[in-house]
Parts: C-alpha cells; sequence; structure tokens
C-alpha cells in the first residue's frame, strides 16, 4: 500500500460512513486492534452538504454503508420517511454523484463497480458473461433494454419465460426492501411474499412483517408503484433446506479470498435476518454439501472477481436442493456486516472477524481512486394494509 514516512507506519485509515453505525465501531474495535489507531471518520450527512471531500494521498479510504441514518436518506430519496420504499432511483444516482465527489487517497471500493454492483440488472448480466451461474432474467443487461413499465410486463415476461415463480425487485433496493416473491398457477391463482406494506393512501412502506397478497389487483398495485424506480425480474429457484426452512448463504470475499459465511434460514422466500431469519448451523451445511462445498466457494470467488477494484463483497449464495449446485443471486457492496463472525477454516481469517480480515488484506490491495461513471435517474410511487409490525426503515446492507 502506498505510504509516506517509515515503512513499518501503519495506514492512516478513513472510513466514510455514519458515525453512529455499529459498522464503524466494528471497523475501529479492528484497526485499533491490530495496531492501526483510530480511523478517521468522514459523514456521509457532510460529504453531501458539503459537495465532497478531498483525502491526502496516503490516506487508505474506506466506504461503508450510508444506511440506517434519516438525515442521510432523506437527502439521497428524497422522502421524509426513511419506512417509505419508494425512491431508490433517486437514491442510486445521489449516491453515485456522492461517490463521485470524493478526492484523492488509497481507494478501497471502486466507484464503476459500485455503481454495477447497486443496479441488479448490470450485476446479474455481468456475473452471467462471466459464466458465474445466476438465476434466469428477462431483464439482465444494460440500458438497452426497454423499461418495466408495471405488472402487466411483469405477467407477460413470467408467461414468455415460462416462469410460474419470480421474485420482482426494485433495481437499486437493498435489505429485500420491494422485493416480491410471486407464484402463480394455471388455475389462475396468484400469490405475493413480500415485506412491502400498502398504506391505504396508496404509499409502500417496509415492515418488519412479511406477508401475503392473493389479489392480483393489489399485487399489480404495488409493483406499478414500484415500476419508475426500475424493476428487475428473475426465476425464483427452488433452494436447499435446513431443519425444515428455506436456506442461502452470505459469503464474504475479501481481496478475492471467501473468508467467512453465514446460513440464514426463513419459513418465507425472504431469508433476511431483519425479517425473520434465522442462522443456521454452517457445520451443517458443509456435511449436507460433501465435496461440493468447494464449489460454493469457489462460485463465490468467481462472482467476487468480477469486482477486482473493490476490496470486500458479500455474495449472496442460492444453494439448489440436495445442496449440489449453486447460484448468486446478488454481489453486495456493503455486506460485511456479520457481527461475531470468525473466518472459515483454511481461509487465512481463522480467528478474525470480517473487519479484522480487510484490514489484514489492505496492506496487498493497491490501487488509486477511480472516476464514478454518469448515474442515471429516477423515481417510484405508491400502495393497503395495518402496521402491525413496526415498519423499516430503507438500510444499505
Amino acid at each position: 500500500m502506498r505510504r509516506t514516512g517509515s515503512a513499518d507506519a501503519p495506514p492512516k485509515w478513513v472510513v466514510v460512513a455514519n458515525g453512529d453505525n455499529r459498522r464503524v465501531g466494528l471497523f475501529t474495535a479492528a484497526a485499533e486492534a491490530a495496531g492501526h489507531g483510530t480511523p478517521r471518520v468522514v459523514e456521509w450527512l457532510d460529504v453531501l452538504r458539503d459537495g465532497g471531500h478531498a483525502f491526502a494521498d496516503d490516506e487508505v479510504v474506506r466506504l461503508d454503508s450510508p444506511g440506517e441514518n434519516a438525515g442521510v436518506d432523506a437527502l439521497l430519496r428524497g422522502v421524509d420517511d426513511p419506512t417509505r420504499v419508494e425512491g431508490s432511483a433517486r437514491w442510486y444516482a445521489r449516491f453515485l454523484d456522492c461517490v463521485a465527489s470524493l478526492r484523492g487517497g488509497v481507494r478501497l471500493d471502486d466507484p464503476a463497480e459500485l455503481a454495477v454492483m447497486f443496479d441488479k440488472r448490470l450485476c446479474h448480466d455481468r456475473l452471467a458473461r462471466a459464466d458465474v451461474p445466476v438465476p434466469p432474467s428477462p431483464t439482465s443487461g444494460s440500458g438497452d433494454l426497454p423499461p418495466v413499465g408495471g405488472w402487466s410486463d411483469v405477467r407477460d415476461m413470467m408467461t414468455a419465460a415460462g416462469m410460474r415463480r419470480a421474485f420482482v425487485k426494485l433495481a437499486h433496493g437493498s435489505s429485500a426492501s420491494g422485493v416480491l416473491a410471486v407464484e402463480t398457477a394455471a388455475s389462475g391463482r396468484i400469490r405475493a411474499t413480500t415485506s412491502v406494506e400498502r398504506a391505504e393512501d396508496g404509499r409502500l412502506y417496509n415492515s418488519l412483517r412479511v406477508r401475503r397478497y392473493t389479489s392480483e389487483s393489489e399485487i399489480a398495485a404495488i409493483v406499478d408503484t414500484l415500476a419508475p424506480d426500475g424493476l428487475h425480474v428473475e426465476r425464483w429457484l427452488p433452494k436447499a433446506s435446513l431443519g425444515g426452512r428455506s436456506a442461502d448463504l452470505r459469503v464474504v470475499v475479501v481481496a478475492g479470498r471467501a473468508t467467512h459465511a453465514v446460513v440464514r434460514t426463513s419459513r418465507s422466500p425472504l431469508t433476511n435476518l431483519h425479517l425473520g431469519g434465522t442462522r443456521g448451523d454452517l457445520a451443517a451445511v458443509r456435511a449436507l454439501a460433501g465435496d461440493r462445498w468447494a464449489t460454493a466457494i469457489e462460485v463465490s470467488e468467481r462472482a467476487a472477481a468480477c469486482f477486482p477494484g473493490t476490496l470486500c463483497v458479500g455474495v449472496d449464495l442460492l444453494p439448489a436442493l440436495g445442496w449440489r449446485r449453486f447460484a448468486v443471486g446478488e454481489v453486495n457492496a456493503f455486506g460485511d456486516l456479520l457481527p461475531r463472525l470468525t473466518g472459515l477454516p483454511g481461509s487465512g481469517a481463522e480467528g478474525r472477524d470480517t473487519y479484522a480480515a480487510q484490514i489484514a488484506a489492505a496492506g496487498s490491495f493497491r490501487r488509486g481512486p477511480q472516476p464514478a461513471p454518469a448515474a442515471p435517474t429516477g423515481e417510484a410511487g405508491p400502495p393497503s394494509s395495518p402496521h402491525d409490525l413496526p415498519r423499516t426503515a430503507h438500510a444499505t446492507a
């Protein structure tokens, strides 16, 4: 890593983040434990308000999630309630502009790669072109594809592709915000499983309760409201189970090497831990996968290799029934929040959490700042249901 002064001097860490977030506390603890001192924190709120920030040439700059902060969310999405679903396209455009306003330093997150990871259509396309297994998708690709105008387009796409079950996702969503797991039957019956709550005035909210809609008119209203923000549609692959619950994996890859993995299980198609998912037994999964566990690691590392300018990514790995095959659902720029989890055996990160693993690997990760791409713009509108559980703020995870 580029340094000034003594070759043995620790790096001058800077974290661009929401300073009161637990992510910053965990990374700071790891840096201090490694003898690197306390990182300087640059607040996303200040970057947005000041129109940028400049770093010294010898500062090592790590970007962290801008989520879980109402003020930052309001500036990025332009909504006054952080539990609202709408505004993800505006968030995407403004976030890329914000990243582009950062200048100097030794950067660990490539802006152009962030732009791809935060657009599910582009990310899916990049993975597919690299022969990384992904669910089939009619929306994968760049801007040459016509936008999904609403529910009628989704129905037509599913019919044309022979998809009885599909995931409909916000192109720039995160933390399962705006995700619908849609099932159709030959009889015409339909069901959508989602954490989206549709209020009486038609607005959409993120909820901690996973609910099921069986009225096509309600499902259509939700999808039509989400569509202006951009939609990604992909086949719903049957996933393996663990203990009678649907299961998938989050695999953290640091500097090209899979270092950490967590099993997420749920009774619903959405395995996100904040929606009722629970951590599963990784040892049991490795036993079920047997010699195919090496394939799971290899697929995760191949997915991460599509983003060589980013030190750390979180790969969402979808295991097929029987744990014999694996596909990649998404690659997450800020997918390393796995508290109390230490490295996989043989990974080189044994005994380290995800943040300590990044600090250890950063010394060999040499690169300079990159220009950010131009960001597209867009936005969405609203759809009714009682507030059975607290709504959850839109968060980048």
